[in-house]
Parts: C-alpha cells; structure tokens; sequence
C-alpha cells in the first residue's frame, strides 16, 4: 500500500489540482486563452479534378501558421471544406472555398491551466496518454483496495474504519442523488 501510494503521488496531485480546477473554469491565473483569425488565399488549386486535395490544404495552413495538432475532421460541403486540427488546449479550425481559395483559420490555444484540464479529461489527447489515464486509475484501485484491506486485517482498527467507510459512502451517495 505505501509503495503503491508513493508510485501515485504525482498522479494524485495531477489529478486532484486539475479536478479542481476543472469544477472552476475561470481560474486561468492570468494565463487566459487566445483566439487568433487568420484570412488569406492559397496560392494553389484547391480541388483539382473536382476532388479537394486536403493534404496540399492542411500542408499549407501548417506551413502558414504553425499548425502541430492532429487532424480531428474535414469535410467538403457544396463549393466549402473545412479541417479541424485539436489538441490539448488547442483548436485550430480552417473553413475555405474550393472554387477560389480563399480561406479563414481561426486558432485557440488555453493556457497551461487549460491544457492541464484537457489532459485530466484525455480530452483530444494521444492514445499513450489514454493508456496513462487508465494506469492511473489502475494504480489508484490498488491504492483503495490495498488500503481497505489493511484496514480490515489490523484488528485494532477494523471497526473504525468500517465505520469511516460506510459514512464516506453514504455521504457520497446523498452527493450523488442530490446531482441526479
């Protein structure tokens, strides 16, 4: 159980800052997001052939304005397609013309406090960081378990902490049925 707890320490950090600062999103401590609209024409053939060529597109606007998120969608809509790029604590979303090239990139980038709580949610995040969310919550289990379980064996103690833990479940559930 204490090896296990130290092993979680900076995960229980991380999770319990950012859990908090998730419940109070205008907490940004002077590190506010950023909104930048960027508007320009491509210097090339959109959709040759018909079809949009949203490689030559996506090159392009991460050439322009240094795009490093991954694509999360694109599509083309009548003469319009658009891409959208995410990450933790950034969206860049692009809307352009195939008929003339024109193009309109909007960029939002969260400061560390936003990107953290993208991070707590897995929100936008790479599949390592989901495997390290669920090995946290693993390593967490543990901890709960291996706690009870000692609790329960350490005879001196195992009617206070039954005592404690039906409490904190009961309290827990009248949190719960409140919310609902």
């Amino acid at each position: 159980h204490a090896y296990t707890s130290m092993v979680a320490l900076l995960l229980v950090l991380f999770f319990g800052v950012t859990g908090i600062t998730l419940n109070h999103p205008e907490w940004t401590f002077g590190d506010a997001p950023t909104t930048t609209t960027k508007t320009g024409t491509f210097a090339f053939e959109v959709a040759p052939d018909g079809a949009t060529d949203y490689l030559a597109v996506s090159e392009d606007l991460r050439d322009r304005y240094g795009i490093g998120a991954e694509v999360s969608d694109y599509q083309t809509t009548g003469d319009q397609g658009s891409i959208s790029y995410r990450a933790p604590g950034y969206a860049a979303d692009a809307t352009f013309s195939t008929t003339t090239g024109e193009y309109r990139v909007t960029i939002e980038q969260q400061g560390f406090v936003g990107v953290m709580n993208d991070l707590h949610k897995g929100r936008d995040a790479s599949s390592s960081w989901r495997w390290a969310i669920d090995a946290s919550g693993a390593i967490l289990v543990v901890i709960a378990l291996s706690g009870l379980i000692l609790q329960l064996v350490l005879k001196r103690r195992r009617r206070r902490a039954v005592i404690v833990a039906v409490i904190g479940s009961a309290v827990a559930l009248v949190l719960v049925a409140l919310t609902l």
